[in-house]
């Protein structure tokens, strides 16, 4: 049996019948540089059936101007199916440039500077939040997101705030701002937090763990300081108790991390999510996905993140691991009345009568 993929479904029908009609369509439409094929049927079909022949016949008609795309049952790709409810909208997002980001592509050596610990923006990385702000608000998004989560390191979070937070912060509005004026040598007004946008911080998306004095944070009470707004509930410790001088956690322990933080995600009541986390933990935990896609795709999710860069994925219970929202979702039959679908009317024609 061969399974034939239109944008209406996945239907079956056997595999000489289903080569015989990619053959003999796309022979028509070689000029093209898009197959198309004439087969839609909704039963395995065969030609001995006059009846089923003209149904058949019909059928290929009115697909007869969707691409071709076959997939067998062995695990090849073909499209998906899965309610709205069981998905999350996340929008991945790296860091703008850091002191760290300058002075190691100089030096690799310099990494392991006392002076980077903790890296900030550099002015260059706080006009690339400026503009990455701009595409937020004019593609509409910062309007759709429910929750902003940060890694808590002072890169990260100015990155979050200067993206998805609200406008200058003036004296004697209500409320804490979410960054105080030139936290962390920034240069920059304070920014509010008026649009009541939650940030959250979370260590479990931080970047490796040790060595880097760069990757290493500062207390929570003085992030408290620098960063009013945001939720640092999560956080257990006031010290950084998970990064070490001499132990660079390995990248499969990352990925380990990087998944159990998805799975996290899956928990949230949350649909629509922004994460501003490093280019190491990104890719280390998207590497993980992705295998069975093809190559364009997998490069599409895995590849390196430049600084400030935004690229926005679909992530899936399967596992019904998580909430799931029915925001969209209407159960119908309101007010109620006779609905029998025509199919199972059929069906049970069919059954009572013989007539097959």
């Amino acid at each position: 049996m061969r399974l034939l993929t239109t944008p209406f479904g996945s239907i079956f029908c056997d595999t000489k019948t289903a080569k015989s009609i990619a053959a003999s369509r796309n022979k028509k439409s070689s000029k093209s540089s898009i197959h198309r094929y004439q087969a839609c049927v909704s039963a395995p079909y065969s030609s001995s059936s006059p009846a089923r022949a003209a149904t058949f016949s019909r059928n290929a008609r009115c697909c007869s101007s969707f691409p071709t795309v076959f997939s067998d049952m062995d695990g090849s790709p073909s499209p998906s199916l899965l309610p709205l409810q069981r998905c999350k909208i996340l929008h991945l997002v790296r860091h703008a440039q850091g002191i760290h980001n300058v002075e190691g592509e100089k030096n690799h050596n310099a990494y392991l500077s006392p002076e980077l610990f903790d890296a900030h923006l550099t002015p260059l990385g706080w006009d690339q939040v400026d503009n990455l702000r701009r595409h937020v608000i004019a593609c509409g998004l910062s309007k759709k997101i429910d929750l902003v989560i940060t890694s808590p390191l002072l890169r990260t979070m100015q990155t979050a705030v200067g993206v998805f937070g609200g406008e200058a912060f003036v004296d004697g509005v209500k409320g804490k701002p979410l960054m105080v004026e030139n936290a962390g040598n920034s240069g920059r007004r304070a920014i509010s937090s008026l649009d009541g946008l939650p940030f959250i911080a979370v260590e479990a998306c931080r970047e490796h763990l040790g060595v880097h004095p760069c990757d290493r944070r500062r207390t929570i009470r003085e992030y408290q300081t620098l960063f009013p707004a945001v939720d640092f509930s999560l956080i257990e410790s006031n010290e950084d108790t998970l990064w070490e001088p001499n132990v660079r956690e390995p990248n499969e322990e990352v990925a380990i991390r990087g998944m159990k933080f998805i799975n996290w995600l899956l928990t949230r009541r949350e649909t629509e999510i922004a994460v501003i986390t490093h280019s190491g933990f990104l890719y280390h935990t998207l590497n993980k996905f992705g295998k069975d896609f093809h190559p364009l795709i997998k490069d599409e999710i895995c590849k390196h993140f430049g600084n400030c860069e935004l690229r926005s994925m679909v992530i899936i219970d399967k596992s019904l691991l998580g909430f799931g929202s029915d925001r969209t979702n209407f159960p119908g039959r309101i007010p109620r009345g006779l609905d029998l679908p025509s199919d199972i009317a059929h069906d049970k024609h069919t059954n009572a009568t013989g007539d097959h």
